[in-house]
């Protein structure tokens, strides 16, 4: 259940649109489409008891046959995962046994069962010995919290996985936990401690099933800016390379779409001001980042996209004079 690059965790993407659906500020189009998407999302992952629920909250109404054809789904996928634990404490080790509560306890997740998944993920527990494997169950376990915003379960997590690495735990796990911890905080507004665990986690970031990196790198700068004062500003964001990427990547998908466009509309489509504008684009295209120039005079941005047929030309001769120096060397050689 861990992403990979930019692979969120299919549950966590269906809990941002499930927020989305309890907003007023979402227009009525809007919420058809997401009520869309997440019914069939939970029609395909057999997810009766969360659609239970959300029948109860009035969120939708109650198709019968569609909850009765989950169940049946999910009582004979649960047969399966029973039969597979029998067979592994029967015929094979300990570590099959392991495996096979897991993958109960995953499917329990999957179908947004809270409380049964949290059984198993106990009883998944009982049965590991490595550190490292103790803690990819308490990291299912945030998933779950956050998923269904329970933020005692969240807290009492971060603790336990913080007494886990007194017992040892790899740096890339440690790593993880910090961006963990720093959205509980976020979620929590203390900002801070936020910003502090983000900025610590901006070049060792590979909690992709939390969220993507632009995302990560988002929430970076918005707690900065809230918490930090104007120097760590600008030293740990305003001049973070791992952020000025981020950046860069923005402004030349908007500038992708132009030949050119006016440096006002570019300001106003990032809500900044024209002089910011001017300022960042100048420091990126200077530094090579950037395809266009500004032209100063009529106030507009014309883009100047590499052509591949040319940059392949340019690359072809720059081997070419190599070739012909490394040809020249020799033959002086050669007459001595």
């Amino acid at each position: 259940m861990e992403g990979e690059e930019g692979n969120q965790q299919p549950q966590l993407v269906l809990a941002h649109k499930l927020f989305l659906l309890t907003q007023n500020d979402v227009d009525d189009i809007e919420k058809v489409r997401l009520r869309d998407e997440v019914f069939n999302f939970i029609i395909a992952n057999d997810m009766a008891p969360l659609y239970e629920t959300l029948v109860a909250n009035k969120i939708f109404n109650l198709d019968q046959k569609a909850l009765d054809s989950m169940r049946a789904k999910i009582e004979e996928e649960l047969k399966k995962l029973d039969e597979k634990i029998a067979d592994a404490e029967e015929n094979l080790g300990e570590s099959e046994v392991r495996e096979a509560h897991l993958a109960k306890s995953l499917f329990y997740i999957r179908i947004g069962d809270k409380e049964k998944a949290l059984e198993q993920l106990k009883l998944t527990e009982s049965k590991t010995v490595a550190v490292g494997q103790k803690m990819d169950l308490v990291f299912y376990t945030l998933q779950i919290g956050f998923f269904h915003k329970d933020f005692d379960l969240i807290s009492k997590s971060i603790d336990k996985a913080k007494n886990l690495f007194e017992e040892g735990g790899d740096w890339e796990r440690k790593n993880r936990l910090k961006v963990f911890e720093g959205l509980y905080c976020m979620s929590t507004r203390n900002f801070k401690k936020a910003a502090d665990l983000f900025l610590d986690s901006i070049s060792t970031f590979t909690t992709y099933e939390l969220f993507p990196y632009d995302t990560f790198v988002f929430y970076t700068v918005l707690t900065s800016i809230i918490s930090l004062d104007r120097v760590s500003l600008k030293q740990k964001v305003v001049d973070a390379p791992e952020i000025l990427t981020i950046r860069t990547v923005v402004y030349s998908q908007f500038l992708e779409s132009y030949k050119s466009v006016t440096i006002e509309a570019m300001a106003k489509a990032f809500g900044v001001t024209v002089d910011f504008i001017d300022l960042e684009l100048s420091r990126f295209i200077a530094a090579g980042k950037l395809h266009c120039k500004i032209d100063k005079v009529a106030g507009v941005l014309e883009t100047n996209r590499p052509d591949a047929k040319n940059a392949l030309y340019q690359e072809t001769v720059k081997h070419g004079d190599n070739l012909l120096n490394r040809i020249q060397n020799l033959s002086r050689v050669i007459d001595l």
